[in-house]
């Protein structure tokens, strides 16, 4: 699980989160190991430790080479160093002092034999490097079908390619002995390398490959664990497990690892409790032991025949044993009284507060607006109240308007010019039906006037108006007034002659 921030820069040397090229987690390197004597300063006789360790394949695998080039090596750097005919390129993973405590957990001895760091890597080095590692998942999926032509009953986990493409290592796990002499050969004409096969079991195979265990983090065996210890279903039953084969398998298909951890406690916890008293008598009969219950030391007991179970507290049982010793049978066992009900959970001071906080600048301006907004209603009251009519008002109340009113001079004139157009309407109606007496309008010259002269409509105040005179004219107001262009009704059409009053023939 490394993080994107991690790299290799152009020298070699470690980029990205700044850390040495190792997270805290040790997730940027699987096997990763904390240097907690990097910060403890040396004497200045003593020499600093001159062999380091370096990773290989993300930690995959390690091994020690001592450093000849007396260069002061950070963690992280990428370095160069001796291999099968060749060189390869790895990590440094650890420096110093703690190497020694590596080398001697491993069993691994300072001798001349061990290999060299020959330089800091190059960008060349590097180069070559990225270009071989690109060919181990091809050379991995065409290693898989190879073994499967040739009927070998073997699985392939990883391909590791040295940087230098001269030598390929395969990791397998097999059941039993694999007979791979001619695998070798078909590897050795396919991939043009020398080829070595490492066996692992499948612990060590998990690890490779890593993964998500049951508890919802990364695998031991791929971050941390690096030797493995038998485990068997004792460690379950110990520990009071069902035996459930698939809940207490790992991914590899063993027993997890993590059954080992706790099982010295219990072991510890379990020496209070009675080896001699798995069955008990009583006056009632033979009570066998079902269960023992290390976190309330407590044993349960049941009757033949019964499915009922007592439970005894560990003074109860040995008392009845001591009893039972002496060829005594007491009358009950005198169980305890467990409560099932449900623990009372403690406060530990939580408190769900989610729609309960309020900002105070909130509340001030919510407060403002309703105060704001009360002053508006009680304001609105009392303009209605002096709205209403409370008796006679003096002549100065009604000259003087309200707020909110218009003068009394304004609306009279804007009620005026309305009144006058009206007036005027009046007048041109009477006139044209004092008009409609049988004979046609006459115009001016004598000749009939032709439609209903349509009089503008004069806007303003009163005194641009006449309105003793609708019929005329004012000057500047008009030009000529707009004519009806249908016929008149009493004129005679002069080319019918089936019209009775035509004219034209007297």
């Amino acid at each position: 699980m490394a993080c994107a921030g991690c790299g290799t820069g152009g020298d070699g040397k470690p980029s990205g989160c700044k850390s040495n090229g190792g997270c805290s987690t040790g997730g940027c390197n699987r096997l990763n190991v904390f240097d907690w004597l990097s910060n403890i300063p040396l004497g200045d006789s003593l020499a600093p430790f001159d062999i380091i360790e370096v990773s290989f394949n993300n930690g995959s695998r390690k091994d020690f080479y001592r450093n000849v080039t007396k260069q002061l090596l950070d963690k992280g750097e990428m370095v160069t160093v001796e291999g099968v005919s060749g060189f390869d390129v790895g990590t440094v993973s650890l420096t110093g002092e703690l190497v020694k405590l590596q080398m001697k957990k491993r069993r691994a001895e300072d001798t001349p034999e061990v290999k060299k760091v020959l330089r800091r890597s190059s960008n060349d080095d590097l180069q070559r490097m990225s270009d071989n590692k690109s060919r181990e998942k091809e050379a991995l999926i065409k290693s898989r079908a190879l073994a499967r032509n040739l009927g070998l009953e073997m699985k392939l986990a990883e391909v590791e390619i040295q940087a230098d493409g001269r030598k390929a290592t395969f990791f397998y796990t097999a059941d039993d002995r694999v007979d791979f002499r001619e695998l070798i050969k078909v590897y050795a004409s396919e991939f043009r390398a020398k080829v070595e096969m490492r066996q692992i079991g499948a612990r060590q195979e998990a690890g490779k490959v890593g993964g998500i265990g049951s508890c919802g983090r990364e695998l031991c065996c791929s971050t941390w664990l690096s030797d493995f210890k038998s485990v068997n279903t004792t460690a379950a039953r110990y520990q009071n497990l069902s035996i459930n084969q698939a809940k207490l398998s790992g991914q590899c298909g063993r027993l997890k690892c993590c059954l080992n951890y706790e099982l010295d406690t219990y072991l510890d916890a379990l020496k209070e409790f009675p080896d001699d008293a798995d069955c008990i008598e009583t006056a009632g009969g033979v009570a066998n032991l079902q269960k023992r219950d290390i976190f309330k030391s407590l044993m349960w007991y049941s009757y033949e025949g019964s499915n009922k179970q007592y439970p005894l507290t560990i003074t109860r049982a040995k008392e009845i044993r001591l009893l039972n010793r002496q060829g005594i049978k007491p009358d009950d066992l005198k169980p305890v009284e467990v409560l099932t009900a449900k623990p009372k959970e403690t406060d530990l001071g939580f408190a769900d507060v989610v729609g309960q906080i309020s900002l105070k600048s909130l509340e001030k301006t919510a407060q403002k607006r309703k105060q704001k907004d009360k002053d508006n209603r009680q304001k609105q009251q009392k303009t209605g109240e002096q709205k209403q009519p409370a008796g006679p008002r003096s002549e100065q109340e009604k000259a003087e308007p309200k707020a909110g009113q218009r003068p009394d001079n304004r609306q009279q004139q804007e009620r005026k010019p309305k009144q006058e157009g009206r007036s005027q309407r009046q007048n041109q109606g009477g006139q044209s039906r004092q008009n409609q007496g049988g004979q046609p309008r006459q115009g001016q010259g004598g000749q009939p006037r032709q439609g209903r002269e349509q009089q503008p409509r004069q806007e303003g105040p009163k005194s641009q108006q006449n309105p003793g005179q609708p019929g005329q004219q004012q000057a500047g107001q008009g030009g000529a007034p707009k004519q009806d262009r249908r016929p008149p009704r009493n004129k005679p059409r002069p080319n019918n002659p089936n019209n009775p009053n035509n004219n034209t023939n007297k």
